[in-house]
């Protein structure tokens, strides 16, 4: 149990990563055309470069937990993302987080521990 913990916990770090840079790599293009210039800025932004980087080693490791644990115990841990993406928000890109949300990521954890309780 705790390996599968460990690997959705990194596989969880690598999903939330690509969004950050997604999120990055958005807010350096401009508004969006048809033009050549719109095209070879997203082609040359590191960000997006790093975000599908992320979101292909989070696939990697997925394919691992499903491959070797049960979906039905691996699948809810992958909710563990929204908190690290909340995080992100709070931590890098400085947004302000309600007590709601704190309250929803509050759920999550408690979710995830009766999830990882042994049977």
């Amino acid at each position: 149990m705790l390996k599968l913990i460990c690997c959705s916990l990194i596989q969880c770090m690598f999903l939330a990563g690509g969004q950050v840079f997604l999120k990055f790599a958005l807010a350096r293009m401009g508004e969006f055309s048809w033009r050549w210039k719109f095209f070879a800025a997203f082609l040359t932004n590191w960000h997006f470069a790093a975000s599908g980087i992320s979101m292909l080693m989070a696939s990697l490791i997925w394919f691992y937990i499903i491959k070797h644990y049960e979906l039905s115990l691996a699948y809810p841990l992958t909710s563990l993302s929204y908190i690290f993406g909340t995080l992100a928000a709070l931590f890098i890109f400085n947004e302000s987080v309600p007590a709601m949300r704190w309250i929803g990521v509050a759920f999550i954890m408690i979710g995830v521990a009766f999830l990882s309780k042994p049977a």
